[in-house]
């Protein structure tokens, strides 16, 4: 017997009437009413709303589930979310939206995770921590979105299986949702093995009425001596799932007739100690196989799940698997961490909370491990979110993500400057630590704090060890740098005066540097000079060019306000012209590097260089649209590239790159660039056109001996 959701129905009642139809409160089918003023859009989301009631959700997460696709399918912004429903609402449907950066972790060729990534996936791992219900949507999304696909061509159907399989899956185990768990196995086993599912699915349909009337019969038989035993328990037959029958026949390399359990009976005791006592009947009336039994009770799997399993042989020589567990357990198993949302609502201590809390951040580092086989990403994936990073939790059980290696201090300067700079020791689990003590991930951490401001300039000490973060670094900083802007404004007012004495410009000038160097004010000015955080020659400088007249503009060099399109020949596809072709903007290849074309939908030929990121990402989807493409011999026309250059900050150093350019007959398009005034080092991103790759190489090369320029990268957008 297979457990099987029928969802999309093709004729769903009436709204009002699929609402009478769940077990619901009034008050709960009310709120569902109140936020589904528009029913015609929420068939997905109904859809969704049964499978979570099934787990015993709370209001809130039924009413973000129904409303979820619509948002979705408008794509309604977050802050119109909030004013359109309600700011739960909007909480959890934010960590819903956060759940997609999961796709990051499927295997892409040459996949390097990206900064944007790496932040992606740090904000849902602390989305799925601080509220685990946003998971449960996201798990019962994809649900649904299995039962769509099923009409969709097979390779939407593949990608969308492989996805679940291999990420929701092991995620909804994890986190103990049995119920999940089976039903995302099966639906993305049907996509991804349709004909050894069919095969499977056929023989248990096979003599189905003999095999239901076989488990009858020894249920009841099972049920009397449970009840002459005076045990209190249930017994139950259960359903099989077909990616389970499947995976034994696989690992154990046996046929579907050797199976043990495809006949399967569950027994749900009262108490703990029925349990045992139930074991002790059941291998009292029939024999059991050693090799097949396994005691989960006393020793539980990582996710959690308890239950004693023994397989018997049963009447008429038939093996069946029995399961014993209590209610609870019953419970936990089905529902995983379902089962203790409540304690948000304030049905736990604050205590229980936070310890839930945790177990839910083990069981999700735990899951990433499982998936840890997508190469280079997942290395990175490692690294930069789980390596190097620690998650802790405040008094009140909420998540901080901080630097491995961060100290006491390193919390109390993210949690508030003040918190900081009052800070006089800290507590983990309760015990006093010191400042240097490292913060271990699973931490919960108490600051205590003074009344007085009082940090400390041995804080700041590298080589002391009490703070970690760059950002804690800096807000001490800033602390004693207020504590010494009248002496510093005072040093830096006269310093400044007598350097613009020498070359002839009064001290009143010296306000056109303010939003230069990004101060607000004169005195912040004389204060930033004197305290060393600008450069007394960067100010006198820059006020002499301000008050020197404009340069000549070098004849030589021809700025162009647009670029030149490529001659439409300058791409053969496949040895045939004249088909449509575009050169992507996000490598923006140029003659002389090796391209690939990618067939668009309406848009004819993306022209990509071989090694771009996007396009590796487009053929993993669908490897058949790449088809080979050629630069012909002799190009014409002028191509668009971008370029940064990295140098120094000095004077000239501007005209000096536009005169190679000139020298080189380049088109020079826009020029944006940025300096570290405390650093005294530049960034200027050129947007050029020129005629092929080794126009733009030789550029490159005298750009790179322009004194004061350290390196020229060519960028792929």
């Amino acid at each position: 017997m297979v457990s099987t959701r029928k969802v999309h129905e093709p004729e769903r009642p009436e709204f009002h009437e699929w609402l009478q139809s769940l077990a619901l409160s009034d008050e709960t089918r009310q709120k569902l009413i109140d936020v589904s003023d528009r029913p015609q859009d929420l068939l997905v989301g109904q859809e969704m709303v049964e499978i979570l009631h099934e787990l015993n959700m709370d209001d809130e997460t039924l009413q973000a589930a129904l409303v979820y696709p619509y948002c979705q399918r408008h794509d309604i912004p977050d802050d119109e979310i909030k004013e359109v429903f309600s700011e739960g609402i909007q909480k959890l449907i934010v960590g819903v939206r956060r759940m997609d950066a999961i796709r990051t972790l499927q295997p892409r060729s040459g996949g390097k995770a990206s900064e944007t990534q790496i932040d992606n996936l740090r904000r849902m791992l602390l989305a799925m921590v601080e509220d685990v219900r946003a998971v449960l949507i996201k798990l019962a999304e994809r649900i649904c979105v299995l039962q769509q696909i099923k009409e969709e061509d097979e390779e939407t159907r593949v990608m969308v299986a492989r996805e679940c399989a291999n990420i929701y899956a092991p995620l909804a185990n994890r986190l103990g949702i049995g119920q999940l768990k089976w039903e995302l196995e099966d639906l993305s086993f049907r996509y991804l093995h349709p004909d050894t599912y069919k095969q499977i699915a056929g023989l248990l349909d096979e003599r189905r009425a003999d095999r239901e009337q076989y488990i009858v019969d020894f249920v009841d038989h099972l049920q009397g001596a449970l009840d002459e035993a005076n045990i209190k328990a249930q017994v139950y037959g259960r359903p099989k799932h077909i990616f389970s029958i499947w995976k034994k026949m696989q690992k154990k390399q046996l046929s579907f007739t050797e199976l043990f359990d495809i006949r399967a009976v569950r027994i749900i005791a009262d108490r703990l100690q029925d349990c045992y006592s139930a074991l002790g009947v059941v291998h009292s009336i029939w024999k059991h196989i050693p090799r097949e039994f396994d005691d989960y009770i006393a020793t539980p799997k990582p996710n959690g799940y308890q239950s004693i399993h023994t397989v018997v042989v049963g009447p008429e020589g038939k093996s069946i698997e029995i399961q014993i567990r209590t209610h609870q357990m019953h419970q936990d198993a089905e529902l995983g961490v379902a089962a203790h949302w409540k304690y948000k609502e304030g049905g736990g201590s604050e205590r229980s909370g936070y310890e839930e809390r945790i177990n839910w951040l083990r069981k999700i580092l735990a899951w990433q491990e499982e998936v840890a086989e997508a190469g280079d990403l997942m290395e990175e994936l490692r690294s930069q979110v789980f390596d190097d990073r620690v998650y802790v939790f405040t008094p009140r059980g909420d998540v901080v993500d901080l630097p491995a290696g961060s100290t006491p201090l390193d919390f109390a300067y993210y949690i508030h400057s003040n918190v900081g700079h009052r800070c006089i020791g800290a507590k983990v689990a309760g015990r006093i630590v010191p400042f240097t003590y490292q913060l271990q991930t699973g931490d919960q951490i108490e600051i205590l704090t003074g009344k007085a401001l009082n940090p400390s300039r041995d804080w700041m000490h590298p080589g002391l060890g009490y703070v970690h973060s760059s950002r804690a670094r800096a807000k001490i900083h800033t602390w004693f740098k207020k504590q010494d802007k009248d002496k510093n404004l005072q040093a830096g007012k006269e310093i400044l005066e007598q350097e613009l004495s020498k070359v002839g410009i009064p001290l009143k000038e010296a306000a056109e540097a303010c939003e230069r160097f990004n101060v607000q004010s004169l005195d912040d000015l004389y204060a930033a000079i004197g305290g060393g955080d600008i450069r007394i020659m960067q100010v006198v400088n820059f006020l002499q060019q301000r008050n020197a007249p404009p340069p000549e503009v070098d004849p030589r060099l021809k700025t162009r306000k647009a670029v030149s399109k490529a001659s439409k020949d300058s791409i053969v596809v496949e040895g045939v012209g004249n088909l449509m072709t575009q050169l992507a903007k996000c490598c923006q290849p140029l003659p002389g590097d090796p391209i690939m074309g990618y067939i668009t939908q309406g848009r004819g030929v993306s022209v990509h260089r071989e090694n771009c990121d996007q396009l590796n990402h487009l053929l993993d989807q669908h490897p058949e649209r790449q088809i080979e493409v050629n630069w012909v011999t002799d190009v014409t026309g002028g191509f668009q590239t971008n370029i940064d250059i990295y140098s120094v900050d000095r004077d000239g150093i501007l005209r000096d790159i536009t005169t190679v350019l000139a020298n080189e007959k380049i088109g020079l398009l826009g020029v944006i660039s940025s300096s570290n005034a405390q650093e005294h080092t530049a960034k200027i991103t050129l947007k050029l056109e020129v005629r092929d790759l080794h126009s733009l190489s030789k550029t490159i090369t005298r750009l790179l001996q322009v004194k004061g320029v350290s390196d020229v990268v060519r960028l792929d957008h």
